[in-house]
């Protein structure tokens, strides 16, 4: 069951899309053939039985014959609407009736051999269908667009613009332990209700030069609904001078003993508890990052225990390597923020 949350979880956004085509779909085949079906409102003769259609069309020739009047003949016998051209039902009706109305027919189809006629396309007999379909989905792609503004604005909305602004920031660096100052330090903080929680800081030594970059982000969430209940927070780091970017996740108590969870995880890098004064050790050709928790706290709901955070703070303290300021790389690359 978990398993299935985690999958709808991970691809909600296209479900939702997914689900609201096909439901708008089915509503507009309902709506078509069932609650307000195509009527027919002066049918053809091409759609009566053949002895209706040979009888209404000797009458529209006994017509046309005391009138002349060719436009209304054609009117009537809805010429627009032939899937094939009608001259050669006219004559061949012509034939088989003869007496005065086989010269009658005859004279029609003449005269209406001499007009150009545009059958019409096969597709027209489905446009009213096409066109249900189509605002169908029209209106579950609106729906969907709408879920979609509307989650976002709410996931927004939840915390105050003053607590998102100083959820990531850059501090001055101080000293970690027995260690040096880095060059660059930051903290972060992952609340429950911030589900676009993807910070990214640039690393710069003192002279402005560009290092890297190094950043926090949610790496898996699960259960179902708003907010997302993220049981997994990833780290990583990009080095200027490295072609790879390293990542390390932190897992909740949960996630970190099931096995379905750390399998799904693994490919992103070293799997680590989260707990307070954890610390994450990355490591590039010229960078090392230093991330600490330091302060967690658990979610509350109908999920397991200790399966979600409720909000996880992190420090990150950034070091250049020995020697990493005359690394000279083979071939330079790109931040992720900028692929």
């Amino acid at each position: 069951m978990n398993q299935m949350l985690n999958i709808y979880n991970a691809h909600k956004l296209k479900i939702t899309l997914g689900a609201g085509a096909l439901l708008g779909l089915l509503v507009g085949l309902l709506v078509g053939w069932v609650i307000w079906p195509t009527s027919y409102y002066n049918a053809t003769p091409a759609m009566l039985r053949q002895d209706f259609r040979d009888d209404y069309l000797a009458w529209v020739a006994r017509d046309y014959a005391a009138n002349n009047d060719l436009q209304q003949a054609m009117n009537r016998l809805g010429i627009e609407f032939w899937e094939k051209d009608p001259v050669p039902v006219l004559r061949d009706l012509a034939q088989r009736r003869g007496g005065e109305d086989g010269p009658r027919l005859q004279a029609l189809a003449d005269q209406l051999a001499q007009r150009p006629i545009t059958p019409s396309s096969p597709l027209s007999r489905l446009r009213p269908i096409l066109q249900i379909c189509g605002a169908g989905l029209m209106a579950a792609a609106l729906a969907g667009l709408a879920y979609l503004g509307l989650s976002r604005l709410r996931t927004r909305q939840s915390r105050p613009v003053s607590e998102r602004a100083i959820a990531s920031q850059a501090v001055q660096p101080v000293s970690w332990d027995d260690l040096l100052p880095p060059i660059a330090q930051f903290r972060t903080t992952y609340s429950l209700g911030d589900d676009f929680y993807d910070p990214s800081f640039s690393i710069e030594k003192e002279t402005g030069d560009f290092m890297g970059e190094c950043g926090v982000g949610i790496s898996e969430a699960i259960g179902v609904g708003d907010p997302k209940k993220v049981t997994a927070i990833e780290v990583w780091l990009f080095d200027k001078n490295d072609i790879h970017t390293v990542t390390k996740v932190l897992l909740s108590e949960f996630a970190f003993h099931d096995e379905a969870l750390r399998a799904k995880l693994a490919a992103k890098g070293d799997l680590i508890l989260a707990r307070p004064g954890v610390e994450l050790i990355l490591e590039t050709a010229t960078l090392e990052l230093r991330a600490r928790v330091v302060d967690m706290e658990y979610g509350q709901g109908q999920l397991p225990p200790n399966s979600f955070f409720h909000r996880i703070a992190l420090d990150l303290g950034v070091w250049v390597k020995p020697g990493g300021e005359d690394y000279v790389p083979d071939e330079p690359t790109l931040p992720p923020t900028l692929l």
